[in-house]
This record gives C-alpha cells, structure tokens and sequence, in this order.
C-alpha cells in the first residue's frame, strides 16, 4: 500500500468511526476528498512505505525525486513539526491496528495467567518477557523519532537556509492547509497512540503486580506447607525411632527373661537328671542283686523239683501198689512240671535273670511236686488199706460167689433169650446198654471235670477273673483259626494247643499263660476245648470237619481226657452221635425234652427246623471225620483212639433202631458222604501213615450188608 493510500485510508476512518468530535472533521466533505486526491497522484503519494528503511540507512524521503518547493505559509507549518514523519506513520499505523502483535497478545495471556495460578514460574517468565519486548519496542520507536526528529530539522535548516531559498518551490494555500491538516490528524493520533500505550503499560505493569503478589503468596504458603509437611515428617520419623527403640529395649529384656527361663529350667533338669541317673544305678544294682537271688532260688527248686521228680518214676517204685495208669498220670504231671521249671532256667542261660513271674511259675510247679508227692504217698496208703480190706472181703465174697454163681448163670440166659425173642421182634428204641452206659460214663466225667474248676470258674478276686479269660482265649482262639484252607497252619495251631496243655507258657493276646498258673488250670483250659471243638464243628461249613477232626484227633492221641470231654458235649448237643433217643420222662415240660433232644430254646422259642437239622449235620459230620482221621505228625504205633469200629457200631445200632422223621435220614446221609469223601478225596488221608485208613465205598457196602 502507498503512502496516499495509507492516509486516505486513515483520514476516512479517523474523520468517520475515530474522531467524533467536530473540531477534528473537515468543513466539507467535498475538499476531503480532493485533498485525498490531490495526495494521491502527487509524487509523495507513489512512496512505497518501507519499515526496515532505517535498518538499511537510508532516507526517508530517498523515494520522492521532485525538488522542494515552500509555500507562503510554510513557516506556520514547520514551527509545528516537531517529529519525524516515521513517528506520524508508526502510531497510525498502531491506531488503525498495526500495533506489535506480541503486544497484543500479551494481554490475553496476562488475563489468563491470572485465572489459572498452578505454574506460577512459566507465568512470570512469560509477563516478564513481554514487558521486556514491550520496553525494546518502545525504546526503538523512541530512538528512531529523535532520528527522524534530527534528520528533518537537518532537512528544515537546508530549505530554511538562504543559500537554497532559490531553489524551494512553493504549495498553493489550499495545499498547505491541506498538509496542515494532515499533521494535525497525525498529532492528534500520535497523542492518543500514546496514552492508550501508557494505560496499556499501567495495566500490565498492575497485572504483574497482581500476578507477582499473589505468585509470592503462594510460594510463601507453598514454603510454609512444605516446612509443615518436613516437621510433620521428622517428628513422624522420631516418634517411629523412639518405638523402635521401646521395642527394641523390650524384646532384649524378654529375651534375657527367656534366656534366665531355660537356664533356670536346664539346670532343673540337669539336677534332675542326675538324680534319675542314680536311682537308676541303685535300681540297677538292687535289681541284679536280687536276679541273683532269684536265680539261686531257682536253682534250688529245680534241685528239689527232680528230686521229687525221681518219686514218681514207675522205675523208681519199689511198691506196686498203685496201678500202672495212676502212676503213668503222676509221671506225666512230674516231667510236665519239671518242664515248665526247665524253660524258666533256659531263660536264665541266655543272660538273663528270672523275672517274679518266672519264680512265681517255678515257685507254683514246686508246690504243686509237693502236693503231687504227697497226694501219690495219701492214694499208696489207700491202695494198700483198700487191698487189706479187699483181701478180706474177696474172702468172703468167694463163699458167696459160690451160692450166687448158680443162680446168675441162669439169669443170664434168661436175659439172653429175652434179648433175642426182642430182635426178632423188630427195631429197637434205644441203644444197647454197654452204649448207654459209655454214654453215661462221659457225661459223669464231665461234669466231674465242671466240678473240678468250680473254684476257677465262680472266682470273685479281679487277678484270678483275669487269669480264667487269658485261659479261656488261649484256649479257643487256635479252634478259631482252624478253616477249610488252613493247610500248613494246622501244624502251628496242633503245637499251641498242645503246648498249652502240657503246662507251658504260650503267648495269647500278647500276653503269657500257662494252665500252671492255677492249680485248676489244666481241667478248665480241658473242657473249654474240647466244648470249642464241638462248637466249631456245629457251627462252620461241612467242609470244615476234616481240619477240625485232624487236630482234634491230634489232640486226643496226647491228651485223652480232653477226647473224652470232646464225646461228652457231642452226646450232650447231638445225643443222635451215640446213638440215641432219650424218652421223655414224667415230670418234664416240652421246653426241657426239646433242649435234652438237641434243640435250641431261648426266649423267642424253638429253632426251626432246618437249623435244627444243620447244626445236627454239622456235628455228625464232625464225629464221622474223628473215626476216620488222624494226625499226620503223631506217633504212628497204636490204634486210633476213636477207631472204625466205633463206627461201625454207630451204624448198625443206627439201623437197628426206630427211624425218626428227618433225623434219621439226615444223619445217615451225611456219616456216609463224609466216609466217601474222606475215601476219594481227603487231603489229610495222603499224608498220613497207613493207621489212618479210611472206609472205601465198596468195603462200606460189604460191612452194610453183612451188618443188615
């Protein structure tokens, strides 16, 4: 934009929207606009305005090429100039809204920077640089009016100066007014330019008054919080010590407690460990002393054991008194004795001293020697007063033996032709007599042997209580163990029983027993297995008789009296195993004939049938098995103790007699299949020795027919 049309520009808005006031308006619009373009196409009009002329040093009038030229009021107008036409042009130019933009902008940003306060470092630094541009700014405007200033009064003196006046041309008055004009306008603009940059300078320089003020505060607040937070934190940090250190303190004096504690506690123990080590090494001498004098006491009574052992060798007996079984059975007893004497001193031989209940043990055997001696010595008296009297009496009796011998040979055979004309008759309803009375001979034995141990049996003391229930487990615990895959078990189960009943000390429930414990012992361990035996046998499977009869008959070859009490509770449950039918005497109610014919009464009644029946089989099964079986291990000579002919008896009296209904048939079928299994398939009968024969079918069918 030229230099004509920056002022038209300016004139038209200072003369329209700026300049309200009438002392600043042309007198008629019309000269306005002529004098606007009489400035524009004259020379100083095409003057291209340039900012940085002053930068390049040049002049800044080196566009107008015309000469200069007053005119008659020049001297009005240049007493009124008093400033560069640089200066007229920049503060018109900031008037019309040329102003420096930076400015311009700083007061926005000085408004903003009061409305948010956070960073009060950048707001600072950035007020403090546009204040600073601001007064570069103004000193450069300044400094180039006085330059401008200088170089017009230099301009001003050379056409003022006489030596020139020939050469200045001047303007037409309309022209002069005109310009005249034009620098009032620019004065007046020039004022206003600086008043508004004066306010604008006063409120920037309050704003960052305000802004400075209220920036200090805050830091001064923001110091203030931080000294607070610091103390707030070194207090915190102290106090934190000072309960680390009350801890501290408390946990070493709760240690050294504990540690005063368990020295207190060591030293007890220690003293008390001391003292538990000599009471131990005076019990350990107390102790050795007396297992000396308890093994010197042994020795004694197995001296004094043999030597009444010696009495009671049937080789040692220079009186034959006493018959042969009484003195076997005293000779029995004496070896049984000295056993359990010599097990005891074979404990000894391996470094250790008898225990009490090992001199309780020698010390009983020893009493019981005593006893077995004294009790030989009372029945050699009898047996010789007895024969005195008997000798006196078979005196007597030959003389009557005489009268009566006559009148019993007749009798007799009245009896027997009696007998016969009854066979021929038909069967018969009880047995014979020579069985009925073995019968009752068995049943007399045990009940003999029940009154024996009466005393065991009914004790009231807690110790002899608790001995009678270790016998009674050892006893019928071995029976319990006895099935049909017992196999090499049967051995085992054999050597505990018969340990038992030799008077041995055997290991039941981890305890120690033995039958000398109690001078009834061996009579009460007797009957209860020989009961457990029948008992096994009622209650197992049909297959378990074999094992159970093995071992039973095992038992019996040694051991004959518990054979005998086996019979008696077999007749007692099964009275059919003898054979016979016990009649129903007068005076009898239903319930006791049911129990004396084998079955089962209790509070709810009678068993049934079928398990009446079972058990019946079960027991005859057992009893047909102890015919035919033997043990394996035993001694090979001598008969069986309960041979075939027992069976064979048991058969035909069987036969001969009346049958009952399902009785009859039952028992028969089970005796002879137990005869034909044993026969084909018997594990047992492989093993034994040619003495534990069998019956084969076909020798069973010859005898049957012969017996019919």
């Amino acid at each position: 934009m030229s230099p004509a049309d920056e002022l038209q520009h300016r004139t038209v808005g200072s003369c329209s929207f700026h300049h309200p006031d009438k002392s600043l308006t042309m007198p008629a619009d019309s000269l306005r606009w002529d004098t606007l373009d009489a400035l524009k196409h004259s020379p100083k009009g095409k003057i291209k305005f340039d900012p940085f002329w002053s930068d390049r040093g040049e002049d800044i009038m080196a566009g107008c090429k015309e000469a200069v030229s007053l005119s008659a009021n020049s001297g009005i107008v240049l007493e009124r100039l008093d400033s560069s036409p640089l200066l007229k042009f920049c503060f018109l130019g900031s008037s019309s809204g040329h102003s420096s933009p930076g400015l311009s902008e700083e007061i926005p940003a000085s408004g903003s920077s009061r409305g948010s306060l956070p960073d009060v470092g950048a707001k600072l630094n950035a007020l403090s640089a546009a204040v600073d541009h601001e007064q570069n700014v103004s000193r450069f405007l300044l400094q180039s009016f006085r330059n401008e200033a200088k170089d017009d009064e230099a301009d001003v003196s050379k056409v003022s100066s006489p030596a020139s006046l020939p050469s200045i041309s001047l303007l037409s008055p309309k022209s002069m007014e005109t310009a005249g004009r034009i620098i009032k306008c620019e004065e007046e603009h020039r004022r206003k330019a600086k008043v508004a940059l004066r306010v604008r300078q006063e409120m920037q320089e309050k704003r960052l008054a305000e802004v400075a003020g209220s920036e200090s505060e805050q830091l001064k607040r923001f110091e203030e919080f931080m000294e607070l937070k610091q103390r707030q934190e070194f207090q915190s940090i102290r106090d934190m010590m000072d309960r680390e250190t009350k801890e501290s303190i408390g946990r070493q004096e709760k240690l050294k407690e504990e540690q005063r504690h368990r020295m207190k506690i060591l030293n007890l123990r220690m003293r008390e460990a001391e003292q538990q080590r000599l009471r131990e090494a005076e019990l350990e001498r107390q102790r050795q002393a007396d297992g000396r004098e308890r093994l010197r006491n042994l020795n004694t009574i197995q001296e004094e054991v043999l030597q009444l052992n010696q009495l009671l060798e049937p080789s040692s007996q220079n009186n034959t008194d006493l018959p042969p079984a009484s003195l076997s059975s005293y000779s029995v007893r004496g070896n049984q004795l000295c056993s359990q004497v010599s097990e005891v001193v074979r404990k000894t031989t391996e470094g250790a001293f008898p225990s009490v209940d090992d001199m309780t043990v020698a010390e009983r055997a020893l009493h019981e020697m005593r006893a077995l001696i004294r009790l030989m010595q009372e029945e050699v008296a009898d047996v010789q007063e007895n024969r005195k009297r008997r000798e006196q009496d078979e005196e007597e009796a030959l003389r009557r033996q005489a009268e009566l011998q006559a009148q019993q040979e007749a009798q007799k055979k009245a009896a027997q032709s009696a007998k016969e004309k009854a066979q021929r008759k038909g069967l018969q309803n009880s047995a014979e007599d020579s069985t009925l009375k073995w019968f009752r001979d068995l049943q007399d034995t045990a009940t003999q042997c029940a009154q024996a141990f009466g005393q065991l049996n009914s004790a009231k003391d807690v110790q002899t209580k608790k001995l009678k229930l270790e016998l009674q487990k050892a006893a019928t615990l071995p029976v319990n163990q006895i099935a049909c895959n017992s196999g090499s078990q049967l051995r085992e189960i054999f050597d505990k029983i018969d340990k038992l009943l030799s008077g041995r000390a055997v290991v039941s429930g981890g305890k120690s027993v033995s039958t000398s414990q109690h001078p009834q012992g061996l009579e009460f361990v007797s009957y209860k297995l020989a009961e457990k035996f029948v008992m096994q046998g009622e209650e197992s499977h049909h297959e378990a008789a074999f094992p159970i009869a093995v071992v039973a008959s095992g038992v019996w070859e040694l051991h004959p009296k518990v054979g005998d009490l086996l019979l008696a509770h077999l007749h007692r449950k099964c009275p059919y195993a003898v054979p016979h039918y016990p009649p129903m005497k007068d005076g009898t109610t239903v319930e006791e004939y049911q129990k004396i014919l084998g079955y089962r009464v209790n509070e709810s009644g009678v068993e049934d049938q079928d398990n009446f029946l079972k058990r019946m089989s079960g027991m005859i099964r057992l009893y047909a098995a102890l015919i035919q079986l033997r043990w394996p291990y035993g001694s090979k000579q001598g008969s069986s103790p309960h041979g075939l002919n027992h069976g064979w008896r048991w058969l035909s009296q069987m036969l001969n007699m009346e049958p009952l209904a399902d009785i009859t048939a039952t028992v028969l079928f089970d005796f002879l299949e137990v005869s034909h299994t044993s026969s084909s398939s018997s594990s047992f009968s492989s093993s034994s020795s040619p003495h534990c024969s069998v019956m084969s079918e076909g020798f069973f069918s010859s005898r049957f027919v012969e017996t019919l």
